[in-house]
């Protein structure tokens, strides 16, 4: 019999109200109080925070109190990655940044996810959805990222767009929901 949490970070139906889910996001709010706190301190101390509870943290990485999440050790950080001011991340499942990828503020990054049938959701069970962003990925502010979105390298979210379905590598999405736009280069 898998406990609800072994059935949270595998992607399946669980009951968020288990008392070892509850116990792990009472551990993240009082971790993000100490993280949201470190506000105008060192970045050396942040950096060693998120380290603390985050699955992964690359050399480099920052994020900028305050942060808000659910449970932070499924979140991975490619080296040199950067979120800005208010970044939300829903991370039952797992979460990852790439290197050198740049988050703008308000930015909402979302894995969970709710049965879509009334009826199972009455039942309290919710599941969650891998995202996956690539390297050198740029997410304008307030964009939202929905759950199971992968984002390809060097691809480019606009600001307050919402991402539906995947953004190939290299490409622009904007808009909401967001749609592909090409590429435009400035003239030399």
């Amino acid at each position: 019999m898998r406990t609800e949490m072994e059935k949270m970070l595998a992607g399946e139906p669980y009951s968020a109200a288990a008392p070892e889910i509850q116990a792990a996001l009472a551990e993240t709010e009082a971790w993000l109080a100490r993280y949201n706190a470190a506000l105008g301190g060192p970045a050396a101390l942040r950096h060693e925070l998120l380290r603390e509870r985050l699955g992964f943290v690359g050399e480099g990485a920052t994020i900028r109190p305050p942060f808000h999440c659910d449970y932070g050790f499924n979140i991975r950080l490619g080296a040199g990655a950067f979120l800005n001011f208010n970044c939300v991340i829903l991370d039952v499942v797992e979460i990852s940044i790439g290197e050198g990828t740049q988050v703008g503020p308000g930015v909402q990054i979302l894995a969970a996810d709710h049965p879509r049938d009334a009826a199972e959701r009455a039942k309290g069970l919710e599941f969650g959805r891998p995202v996956r962003i690539g390297r050198n990925v740029w997410i304008g502010a307030a964009a939202i990222i929905l759950p199971g979105i992968t984002v390809g390298d060097d691809a480019v979210i606009g600001a307050g767009s919402i991402v539906t379905h995947d953004v190939p590598a290299g490409r622009i999405a904007v808009g909401y929901p967001a749609r592909l736009r090409e590429r435009r280069t400035r003239p030399e």
